[in-house]
Formats: structure tokens, C-alpha cells, sequence
């Protein structure tokens, strides 16, 4: 049976395993001083309206997000980020690892708004608690939900006013790019850092993280925490055959579209969908009878939380590689657990 436990089970997308084949026994310099990942760089400052953007590659979400926080605060500041934040839930401590506190403000929808940002400043005020210096958001969101331009706006726009940094994760950028109204250059220019997510669309690993403006210092964050790949031009040919054309959104439309399949054959069948979400993860509520019955005929996927005695909350994932059939057959099998 198929997993819709995560978006990036498969390997990489065949173009991607093209160009890496068709680079292969290229001799090029080391961590990502390479002819090919400076050809990317200037892609993706172009991709992204932002000529004097700074531009690296990374090899996962965690790392980059650490290194981002850790590159751009002082020791006593903290980041703010919704409670159900990939920096406070899903990185083991990572970011407190670094001397940085997550203050985690509660968000129904995954999303941070102005009005919650500002409540934080107000709780610390001088020197006997942490100092609020940066917003940390993704597009997607962990739970699927997507910020719209003019919400990403208003969140600079505070930001701006309250001195805060503004780093957004974009370990799903694709799902969003493909469901949503913002574009790379609206991310570039909106933000102080994002990052353009490889991993769980298409790649076989890598994130390309973009810097508004130069940051000359971050190549030495990078040694530091082992964050520097000797072969480093595997991440910039991957990000080359993901954005030279088409393919990177192709992908994620893909993965959104079978997910919303998902939704609405859960849907028809009477399920609840609490969680209102445009992209490529979808979160039924089904019977625990149901959960259990997926799970004994092969079917993999998160287990999010029991709603109540008789019913769990569950997550599923579609990614760029997911079968049109896989989703018919989850959905058939879905109804004779009724």
C-alpha cells in the first residue's frame, strides 16, 4: 500500500537525476565555490527579482533554519513563532541548542498575524527576559494553511515597526507557490531570509536559502555547524533542473491537486476536515475503527491527535511523485471501513 506520510519518501524528481547523471564526472571546486552553483545563485536572484541577493545552499530544513536564527540574532534575542512552528515543535531544540529562545504564541490557524506579534513585546520589556528580535513563519504552514500576499505584507509591515527580523521557512515553498498569490520576488523582497525548499518537492535533498542583502559572514556560520557540503555542487545542479523551467511548480501542483483529491473523496464520504487547507496536506478526522483498519492494510501516515475517544485526528501527505491511483485506492478502501 502507498504512504502519505511525508512528501519526500521518493528520491527525486527524473530531471533532477538527469542532470546530476549528466554532471557526474564534472571536476569542479568544493563547497559550493563550483561554476554550477554559481550559475544557479544568479538563477534564482533572477527568479527572484533581487540581484543583490545572497544566495546558499543547504542540505536540510533544521539545519537552515538554525543557522538563520543563530546568524542573525545576538545571544539574548529570541524568535517569535506560532506554537505549532516547525522551530518549536519539530527540531528537538535545536534553536534553544543555539542560546535562542522560541516564544511560541498560540495560533489556531498555523498563521501569525500583527495583533499576535505585538502582544510579545509588551511581556518582555527590558533586561530580565529575552529580547524579541525575529518572526519566524513558513509557507506553507505545518499544518497546510497558506499566508496570503497581503497577510505576509501586513507581517513586514509590523515587523517593521517593531524592529523584528522577518525569516520565513519554506521547507513547502512549492504548495504555496502553486496555491497561493505570492511569487519569489514578492518573498524576496517581504522577507530578510527564506528559503526555497528542495527536499520535500522534487530534490533529492537541499534547501536554497536567499538573503535580502549580502550577508558576507555566513559561509563561516556554515563551517561552524558542519553545514558545508564538500560537494557542494550536488545542491546547485539540483536546484538548476528544479528551476531553470517549470518543473519546480509542476511538482507541487501536482502534489497539491492529488491532495485535494484526497479532501474532497474524504469529504464525500462524510469525514470532517477541520483544518481548511489549499495545499499538499490534508488533515481527516476519521473513527478510530477506521485509523486502525487503514494502518492493518498497509496504508502509512501521521497520527496527529486523538479529537476525542472515538475519533483521531490523521495527516495526509501527497507529493510531487504520488500515483493517481494510490489516491483512488486510499479513497475505496476509506469507504469500506464504513
Amino acid at each position: 500500500m502507498y504512504s502519505f506520510r511525508n512528501d519526500y519518501s521518493e528520491g527525486a524528481h527524473p530531471k533532477v537525476l538527469k542532470a546530476l547523471t549528466e554532471t557526474n564526472f564534472q571536476q569542479t571546486r568544493g563547497y559550493g565555490l563550483d561554476p554550477l552553483c554559481q550559475k544557479t545563485r544568479d538563477l534564482i536572484r533572477s527568479l527572484c527579482a533581487a540581484p543583490d541577493a545572497d544566495v546558499h545552499f543547504l542540505v536540510g530544513g533544521t539545519q537552515t533554519n538554525l543557522l538563520v536564527i543563530e546568524s542573525m540574532l545576538k545571544p539574548y534575542e529570541a524568535v517569535i513563532s506560532a506554537h505549532t512552528g516547525h522551530v518549536n515543535v519539530h527540531e528537538t531544540g535545536a534553536i534553544e541548542g543555539t542560546g535562542h529562545k522560541v516564544i511560541a504564541v498560540p495560533s489556531p490557524d498555523g498563521k501569525l498575524t500583527p495583533a499576535m506579534i505585538e502582544s510579545v513585546p509588551e511581556l518582555h520589556s527590558d533586561e530580565h527576559q529575552v529580547k524579541p528580535a525575529m518572526v519566524y513563519v513558513s509557507n506553507t504552514t505545518e499544518i497546510g494553511t497558506v499566508y496570503s500576499k497581503a497577510e505576509l505584507q501586513a507581517l513586514r509591515q509590523c515587523c517593521g515597526k517593531h524592529g523584528l527580523l522577518l525569516f520565513l521557512d519554506g521547507a513547502r515553498l512549492g504548495p504555496a507557490l502553486a496555491c497561493g498569490d505570492l511569487t519569489l520576488p514578492d518573498y524576496a523582497a517581504l522577507t530578510d531570509a527564506f528559503y526555497i525548499g528542495g527536499t520535500k518537492n522534487g530534490a533529492l535533498f537541499g534547501e536554497a536559502l536567499v538573503f535580502a542583502k549580502p550577508r558576507p559572514d555566513f559561509r563561516w556560520h556554515m563551517k561552524r555547524r558542519g553545514a558545508m557540503l564538500a560537494k557542494g555542487r550536488l545542491l546547485g545542479v539540483q536546484f538548476q533542473a528544479l528551476l531553470e523551467d517549470e518543473t519546480y511548480l509542476e511538482a507541487a501542483r501536482h502534489a497539491n491537486a492529488l491532495a485535494l483529491r484526497l479532501r474532497d473523496g474524504v469529504a464525500a464520504l462524510g469525514y470532517p476536515l477541520p483544518v481548511e487547507s489549499p495545499s499538499n496536506q490534508q488533515f481527516p478526522v476519521l473513527p478510530n475503527e477506521a485509523v486502525t483498519k487503514l494502518q492493518d492494510m498497509g496504508y502509512e501516515f501521521e497520527v496527529d491527535h486523538a479529537v476525542d475517544a472515538g475519533h483521531t485526528m490523521i495527516r495526509l501527505v501527497a507529493s510531487w511523485a504520488t500515483p493517481e491511483q494510490a489516491v483512488e485506492d486510499f479513497l475505496r478502501d476509506l469507504a469500506s471501513c464504513k
